[in-house]
Parts: C-alpha cells; sequence; structure tokens
C-alpha cells in the first residue's frame, strides 16, 4: 500500500498541512497543501496540489456545534484519505516551537516527551500549546500513526555560550533560562539551499532575515546558528505584528508597579495588542501598513525597518563581517519596499541594491560588484519537518 506523509502546523485559529509523498529522507515530492483557518468561528477548509491548483475551498461545519481543533484535523485526514485512495498516513511530524534545554533535535513524541513540552507552553504561549494539542487530537484521531515534534529552537544549539548566555547568576542559567532563538526550521531550510544560491561564499559570513508577523535574523557561520535575535521567548528581538520585540524590563516592572497592570494584562498587551498593531492602530499586516495614508502606519514601518538595519549591525559584528545577506518569510519574500530600505541602511556594510531585481524577486537583488550579496531565497519549513520525520520515524 501506498504510504504518505503528513505536516502539520497547528495554531491559535489555524491548522496548516502538506502531504509528502516520499521513498525516504532523499525522495521527498509535496503532493498537496493546505489549511483549515477561522478555527472557533467561520472555518475555511483550502487546499492545493503541487501545481498550485485549488482542489478544495469550503466552509466545513461542525456536528456538534463550535467547530474546533479536533474537527479541523478531522476534516483534514478525512479529506486526505478520500484524496490518497489506496494510500495510508504513514507518520506525522510537527512544528513544535519550543523545546527547551532538553530537546535539542527531533523526536519521537510520547506521553513524557509531551508533558515535558507542556512545562515550555508559559515560554511560547501563542504557539506551543496549539502544537501539543494538534498532536493529542491526533493520537486519539489514529493513534496508530507515529508523531514526531521538529523544533524551532533546535537549530540555535549550535551557537557559543556567550551568545546564549544572559547576565544573571549561575544558579538562573543553570535552570534553563537563557537564550533558544526561534524559527530555527526556516533558518534550517536556508541553510540547506544556501550553496545553490551562492555557492562556495554559502559557508561565509551569511545573516538571515526571516521576516514575517513573527520575525527574527540569524547569524550563520558555516550555515550554522552563531547569533540570533530572538532570545527565551519570541518576544524578543524586531518588533513584530503584534509582538513588542526588545523591551526594557523595567517597563514590565513600571506598568505592574505603577499602573497596576496584571500579569494576565501585561502578557496580552506585549503579545498581542503591541507591535506594528500597536504602534499604528490599523493593522498588523505588513501590506495594510504598506497599503495606509495613516501616518502612524508609516511610523511602525520606519520603527520596523531601523529595527531590522540596527540588528543587522549586531550580527554582522558577532561574523567580524557580511558576506551576504538573504530576506525569507511573508515579508521578506514578497515585499520589495522593505528589502530595499533594508539594503540602502546597509550600504555601510558593503551591500549594493540592484532596484530592478529587487523589484523582481530576485533571487539576487544586489548589484554587480557588491561587496556583500543580497538574497530573496524562499523557505520551505515543512519539507525540513518531513525529511526529520522520516528519519526519525525510521520510514
Amino acid at each position: 500500500m501506498r504510504r504518505v506523509l503528513l505536516v502539520l502546523n497547528a495554531g491559535s485559529s489555524s491548522i496548516k498541512f502538506s502531504v509528502f509523498e516520499f521513498g525516504g529522507a532523499a525522495s521527498l515530492t509535496r503532493a498537496v497543501s493546505g489549511e483549515v483557518d477561522g478555527i472557533g468561528e467561520r472555518p475555511r477548509f483550502v487546499a492545493k496540489d503541487r501545481a498550485g491548483a485549488r482542489l478544495v475551498d469550503e466552509h466545513p461545519s461542525a456536528t456538534g456545534g463550535r467547530y474546533g481543533h479536533d474537527d479541523a484535523l478531522a476534516a483534514i485526514l478525512a479529506w486526505i484519505d478520500g484524496r490518497t485512495v489506496g494510500a495510508t498516513v504513514a507518520a506525522a511530524g510537527h512544528r513544535v516551537v519550543h523545546g527547551g534545554v532538553r530537546y535539542t533535535a527531533p523526536v519521537r513524541l510520547a506521553p513524557d516527551v509531551l508533558d515535558w513540552l507542556d512545562a515550555l507552553v508559559p515560554l511560547a504561549p501563542l504557539h506551543q500549546p496549539h502544537n501539543l494539542a494538534a498532536i493529542r487530537v491526533l493520537a486519539k484521531l489514529r493513534p496508530d500513526v507515529p508523531q514526531v515534534a521538529c523544533f524551532d529552537t533546535a537549530f540555535h544549539t549550535t551557537q557559543p555560550a556567550l551568545a546564549q548566555a544572559f547576565a544573571l547568576p549561575p544558579a538562573l542559567t543553570e535552570a534553563g533560562i537563557k537564550r533558544y532563538g526561534f524559527h530555527g526550521l526556516s533558518y534550517e531550510s536556508i541553510a540547506s539551499v544556501l550553496p545553490d544560491y551562492l555557492g562556495g561564499a554559502a559557508d561565509g559570513r551569511v545573516v538571515v532575515a526571516h521576516l514575517g508577523a513573527g520575525a527574527s535574523m540569524c547569524a550563520m557561520r558555516e550555515r550554522r546558528s552563531v547569533a540570533t535575535t530572538m532570545g527565551f521567548t519570541a518576544l524578543e528581538g524586531l518588533p513584530m505584528g503584534t509582538r513588542t520585540g526588545a523591551l526594557d524590563p523595567g517597563v514590565i516592572l513600571h506598568l505592574m508597579s505603577e499602573r497596576g497592570m496584571s500579569l494576565a494584562a501585561v502578557t496580552e498587551l506585549l503579545y498581542k495588542q503591541s507591535g506594528w498593531l500597536g504602534m499604528s492602530g490599523v493593522s498588523s499586516d505588513m501590506r495594510d501598513l504598506l497599503a495606509s495614508a495613516e501616518p502612524r502606519a508609516a511610523w511602525a514601518i520606519d520603527v520596523f525597518v531601523y529595527r531590522v538595519a540596527r540588528e543587522l549591525g549586531s550580527l554582522a559584528a558577532a561574523l567580524g563581517g557580511l558576506d551576504a545577506l538573504v530576506f525569507t518569510g511573508g515579508i521578506g519574500e514578497h515585499a520589495a519596499p522593505i528589502r530595499a530600505r533594508v539594503c540602502r541602511d546597509a550600504e555601510w556594510l558593503g551591500v549594493t541594491l540592484d532596484a530592478a531585481a529587487n523589484t523582481r524577486g530576485g533571487p539576487r537583488i544586489s548589484a554587480d560588484g557588491s561587496r556583500a550579496s543580497a538574497w530573496v531565497i524562499p523557505t520551505d519549513e515543512e519539507l525540513m519537518i518531513a525529511r526529520h520525520t522520516v528519519r526519525v520515524a525510521g520510514l
């Protein structure tokens, strides 16, 4: 019987999925990709084939009231079964944002692993609980299907201790309070294809900017993480769609001691009411901000670009220079105006923009003769998860 691999990325109101046909980790072909979004409100199920043709676009309904993650995953599985007649789901791979100090590589899931990952929910409250919920739902629906967790923190374990350290007493560091970094599956994807674009320069001093509603940057040498902008949680670093990015801890103390804000209220502010949404009052979507005539939208963009350029300088310092700058993620791959502004701010690092190439979307967007090259490279986190799942599940 033909076997397929299921890759899941579960969020608070959506489950994204991909189905891969496989003959081993080196022979993976994405057959279908899709998403159920609007979970809990008005769900929409969309799926496309490998050529991008739409296979389904419908609004499913729950049989017993509110449409939840259980319903969404059941619908995905039923559709896959109907779509791939005669095939069986051999294994499932999941994006799990935080692996903590224990899980620094993909792992086959078991109840004790889930229990330990549950303890990390406070460090990634926007993602971790939903990642784990999908795992539990699938275990209930398909108990015989092996599941593998692939961690966004794992790629950054190659960083030197200096890059991971906070200036805290040793007891706290030993308890796991350190810089972990995130978006690791995206960075791993870029690292795997860098030689195809940069040739021998792929092992040089490269900064990758994963820019989206969640945004971070990573300095790589020999295609390994050397430093990154996110830290203990996915709040640190660049301002994001609704997250603050870097913030003086004294601001939090002030909000709680002088303004009487509760822990829950501060958490809501930092994760869901700040970033581009909070600064602009318009939207958490960069496309809306770029199209808006509202001055505060322009201000939010200005702050974001400034922070990207400033973090680029910091990461170049960690590398001792810059050989290449790579843009990826939703904004990095599609927002030419943002790329142009970042590259122009990086002229001092040797980046010379080719405006026409940038407008076309690259892949190379730096001019001939630029001391540091600039690129647009699509990321493929699902493929990385699929590769890890085949290997860990022993398929």
